[in-house]
């Protein structure tokens, strides 16, 4: 049992300080483990072959495999990475460090927390077949020990209780060939648990830098600036500093670029397939030139296509940051800065008239606040910097605000131009605090505001310019021949090229105001705050539940349903038309596609907010006392609904009669199939309806419907020559079937008029009652034409004279009429 101690000893380590003895058991047997028990006599040969097997399969894996070969180098590079950056700066040092770097450095910590948490998985997972070894040979050699304890000598052959001892030995055999990998093993664990500490530690303390930045940003540190000496001296520790962040910091985007984490094969797959597209529509817009199919280019198209390059690494730089946040920071601002020229060369005319010449200000702002990490070694020459950068800054856009009062040039008026005009005053406003703070002292405060107003401006250019980009190339797509034909596109093109462009829109301006959270320092209590109201938990008994679990269940839900309509419209409008289906087939794909993805999200959602599906066992419980309670008619419709689809005796576009309501199907849902009647009504017939009572469908099988008009002529008429002539007639009207060939029957003698029934076939039973309209015309005219009359009903009156004595009783009241009436007929 020694050896199976140690093993639970390695999972302990490996699962780390914080797991508990439960999660270790469920590692080392995903169910109950059960008691030893002897082994019958009978099962000894057999059993003894069955454990002599695995315990050699064991040995044979133990000797073989190498289980850490893979895992050793990767937990040294970590290691490393982590001696590099507790070896750069000390605690206290830690609190000197500008903000971007202390940002940068907490980026790096948590890139090395989830490699980190990568190789732990991948290390439970090499080692947890290796201790349930361990466990199912510690079980099996339980069962041998107390089988061989029961042997009573003087009964049991000696042959059996060789082959016992000889299955325990080769049992212990194989628990000493597992001691040597599980020992390594253990020694891994311990290394890594000491990483993790030093990890978390790492972390904590530049998370209290960070803190500890912000909080000197209301505190005076540094003195007046006309109180400031030895204006000259420069630094040499702040230059020694500087150039070990450039090695740390060089050394963070050598390793993640090695590691091949987050989105980077997609990014790079997206970049190299968006490159050729982009030239290929340049080139089709040179070659053909003004196409009247396509809508006139604005400037801003004109501009976007005639420039791909520049269009590629606009989009390419803002893919960098969209798909790799967790990047290194260092990545984030050369893309920022590789994305200046292009941000100018896309510029559309209307943002021109709108901005002026801030766009140039601003790239040429960004650059210089950039180079000022060249006078770092100097403080004073930095602050002086800063404080001169801040003045041009206050100066620009002063100017600039004159300029757009005196020229009232296009956009100052509009939502566009009083927003810009608020953002300017705003800038300002902080611009004269920070210049304020930079006189006084309170240099990380100056630095902070007149950073944020830089920065903020000018990712604000980059992502107005991403966004026309954006947006053009929808356009230009959506008026493709080949995606108009579309399906989606004929409905909703408008409307969903409108609604992809607003939503790119709002997503710049959240992106613009995250960023100008975090570049005034304000986004992590922000975060913080927000986070706290979104997890604390309201319990209630046994219920617990935060606000967060709720919207990310309405998150879900509304995902669910919207993913779900999409994929049944795109399956019966585009893809299933397309399939040779017998009719009704693909609504029922459809529908059933429906509700099946409506299930899975609201599944997923509930996953997603923390109920565990296996909990929900009570609530279907709870639900099926409700079916058996109240809910019967509920679940005979739904059952009813499925059964309709699966069979298919009523389809959409079926006319039926339903209880005297005549009319066509218009859906066929779960629980109600909605009939639009032939007068324009909507009636919502349930389910269980349509299996349990008569139901008459007219177009099941076909669109055939039998036109019936019965009429007389008058006596005398030849019977042989008017059938022949109803017949002709019939045959000769546009709509009706050669077959089944129209009928002519003579039905009989009638009061006035000799009958006939003429019995004929459409194939189009939407027009069956114009078509029976006009046989009717038809058979008039040619009864007309031919002369034979068709009678209208007759009743011959016979008057016969009255006494006079009749007459006088009428006069005197009906009673003694009556009576002298019967008088005169006896």
């Amino acid at each position: 049992m020694r050896v199976l101690l140690a093993c639970l000893a390695c999972l302990m380590l490996l699962v780390g300080p914080r797991a508990h003895a439960q999660d270790v058991a469920t590692l080392l047997s995903p169910s109950k483990p059960k008691a030893p028990e002897a082994i019958a006599l009978a099962d000894i040969p057999g059993r003894a072959d069955a454990d002599e097997r695995y315990a050699e399969e064991v040995s044979l894996r133990a000797a073989r495999a190498d289980p850490l070969g893979r895992l050793v180098p990767r937990l040294e590079a970590i290691e490393k990475s982590v001696a590099d950056k507790n070896g750069l700066f000390a605690y206290g040092e830690l609190r000197t460090l500008p903000v971007l770097r202390l940002e940068s450095m907490e980026r790096h910590w948590k890139f090395d927390a989830r490699q980190y948490a990568r190789w732990r998985a991948d290390m439970q997972g090499l080692v947890a077949p290796y201790a349930q070894d361990a466990a199912e040979l510690a079980l099996r050699r339980a069962d041998w020990d107390l089988t061989r304890q029961g042997m009573a000598p003087d009964s049991t052959p000696a042959a059996l209780r060789s082959r016992v001892d000889a299955v325990v030995a080769r049992l212990q055999q194989a628990e000493q060939a597992l001691s040597s990998p599980l020992a390594e093993q253990i020694g891994l664990g311990r290394r890594a648990n000491l990483l993790a500490a030093r990890i978390q530690a790492g972390q904590q303390a530049v998370d209290d830098a960070i803190a500890y930045t912000d909080r000197r940003l209301f505190r005076t540190d540094a003195p007046p600036l006309w109180r400031v000496k030895d204006a000259s001296t420069l630094r040499q520790d702040v230059a020694d500093s500087l150039s070990r962040e450039v090695e740390s910091e060089n050394s963070f985007v050598a390793q993640y670029a090695a590691a091949d984490v987050g989105n980077q094969r997609l990014l790079q797959g997206l970049q190299l397939l968006l490159l050729p597209c982009l030239l290929w529509v340049a080139w089709r817009h040179r070659r053909r030139g003004v196409d009247p199919a396509v809508p006139v280019a604005t400037d801003a198209e004109l501009r976007v296509i005639r420039r791909p390059f520049s269009t590629w690494v606009l989009l390419s730089m803002i893919g960098v940051l969209v798909f790799e946040p967790n990047a290194p920071l260092f990545l984030h601002q050369l893309a920022m800065l590789v994305a200046l020229v292009p941000v100018l060369r896309l510029m559309p005319q209307q943002g021109r008239r709108l901005l002026g010449p801030w766009p140039y200000l601003a790239s040429a702002f960004y650059l210089l606040q950039h180079l000022a990490v060249l006078l770092m070694a100097s403080a004073y020459l930095y602050r002086l910097y800063c404080l001169a950068l801040a003045t041009l800054a206050l100066a620009a856009t002063c100017w600039l605000l004159w300029r757009s009062r005196g020229e009232r040039f296009a956009g100052v008026a509009g939502r566009a131009g009083r927003l810009v005009h608020g953002l300017a005053w705003v800038g300002v406003a902080m611009l004269l605090a920070s210049i304020v703070a930079n006189v006084l002292g309170n240099v990380s405060l100056a630095e902070m505001l007149t950073s944020g107003i830089i920065e903020s401006g000018y990712f604000a250019l980059v992502l107005y310019a991403a966004v026309t980009v954006l947006d053009t190339l929808l356009r230009r797509l959506g008026a493709r021949r080949e995606v108009r034909r579309l399906w989606l596109m004929r409905r909703h093109g408008g409307n969903l090229l409108e609604s992809l462009s607003r939503w790119a829109r709002w997503a710049a301006v959240v992106g613009w105001v995250v960023y100008t959270m975090v570049r005034f320092r304000i986004f992590r209590p922000v975060y913080d705050v927000g986070k706290a109201i979104v997890t604390h938990r309201f319990e209630y008994g046994e219920l617990s539940i935060s606000l967060g679990h709720v919207l990310v269940f309405c998150i879900g839900v509304v995902l669910a349903v919207w993913i779900a309509r999409t994929l049944r419209a795109m399956l019966r409008e585009e893809v299933l038309p397309r399939l040779s289906l017998p009719r009704g087939v693909d609504n029922s794909i459809a529908s059933l596609s429906y509700y099946v993805l409506l299930l899975l999200g609201l599944l997923a959602a509930l996953s997603a907010a923390g109920f565990k599906i296996g909990q929900l066992a009570f609530m279907f419980g709870a639900l099926g006392v409700g079916i058996g309670l109240g809910l019967q008619d509920v679940v005979k419709n739904f059952v009813s609904g499925l059964i309709l689809m699966f069979e298919r005796p009523v389809k959409p576009g079926d006319a039926v009669d339903i209880s005297g309501t005549a009319g066509r199907v218009r859906a066929i849902g779960m629980r109600a199939t909605t009939v639009r009647t032939f007068e324009g009504a909507d009636v919502v017939v349930p389910n269980g309806m349509l299996l349990s009572d008569k139901v008459t469908n007219w177009t099941l099988v076909d669109q055939n419907r039998r036109v019936d008009v019965d009429l007389g002529v008058a006596y005398g008429s030849d019977v042989t020559r008017v059938m022949q002539l109803l017949q002709e007639t019939t045959r000769g009207t546009p709509g009706i079937a050669d077959e089944p060939a129209p009928a002519v029957l003579f039905t009989g003698f009638g009061a006035s008029s000799l009958d006939f029934a003429i019995r004929a076939w459409t194939q189009r039973f939407d027009d069956w009652s114009t078509i029976r309209s006009e046989l009717m015309q038809r058979l008039h005219a040619a009864l007309a034409q031919a002369g034979i009359e068709i009678p209208f009903p007759q009743q011959d009156l016979h008057v016969r004279s009255v006494s006079e004595d009749l007459l006088h009783s009428l006069r005197r009241g009906p009673a003694t009429a009556d009576r002298e009436g019967h008088d005169d007929g006896r």
